[in-house]
């Protein structure tokens, strides 16, 4: 038995340290949280315990309100650890705020206090929002790669719609695929030189975050297919 508890305790420490602190590989929700779900009509948000999340003590409250907005809840959790590690009361010196560190203007955008936003439910809430409006704003042809739209969004999640935006509309006064990351990405990046973002295409000027967004976007979708090969949908 003892064998058997410290080969255990092993595998599991190697798993964690490979995928990270937050990872866990047990169950996403109990047996009495589905219940009581069943019996109440009301998804339950509440803080999961180590042994009883996947990813982080949020999945609940994650996989609901994402649920809820049609977005992938593991996707809204790659966010979440890129943009705080899951700690719900941390305020950037830009004056983000919470799990997924969302801006005044972004919570003014949907009629949210100031007052509420960090609040974890109020804060997945609005994350999933603005990356409706992304999607909305992007207006992405269905022919777009799965791979291209997560890209573009996420980009336009970090840096904002318009400069993802700008650079889609070089893309395409230059000839090229307005659709393709890569090709956005570049021209991302040449919107720091004034030959283009002084284009008269180009409606929010000059950007200098480029390195910045471009690994935002790769951390954030590495992490995400890392959690698709540990839990479900």
């Amino acid at each position: 038995m003892l064998k058997k508890t410290v080969l255990t305790f092993a595998f599991l420490t190697i798993l964690t340290t490979f995928y990270g602190f937050n990872a866990q590989f047990s169950a996403p929700v109990t047996d009495d949280m589905l219940l009581n779900e069943e019996k109440t009509g009301v998804p339950d948000n509440s803080l999961l315990t180590e042994g009883d999340y996947v990813i982080s003590v949020y999945d609940n409250l994650i996989r609901n309100i994402s649920e809820q907005e049609g977005h992938d809840w593991r996707l809204m959790s790659a966010i979440a650890y890129h943009e705080s590690r899951f700690t719900a009361d941390i305020t950037s010196r830009s004056g983000a705020r919470g799990l997924m560190q969302i801006m005044p203007s972004v919570a003014r955008q949907f009629d949210v206090p100031q007052e509420r936003v960090a609040n974890p439910e109020t804060n997945v809430w609005l994350a999933n929002k603005l990356l409706s409006k992304i999607k909305t704003t992007l207006r992405l042809p269905e022919s777009t790669s799965e791979k291209d739209r997560m890209a573009l969004v996420l980009a336009a999640y970090n840096s904002g719609i318009g400069h993802v935006s700008d650079a889609r509309r070089l893309a395409r006064a230059n000839g090229e695929d307005p659709n393709s990351w890569e090709v956005v990405a570049r021209y991302l990046q040449l919107k720091a030189d004034p030959a283009y973002y002084e284009n008269a295409v180009v409606k929010c000027g000059r950007f200098t975050g480029s390195r910045q967004t471009l690994a935002y976007v790769n951390d954030v979708i590495g992490r995400y297919d890392k959690y698709c090969r540990i839990t479900r949908r």
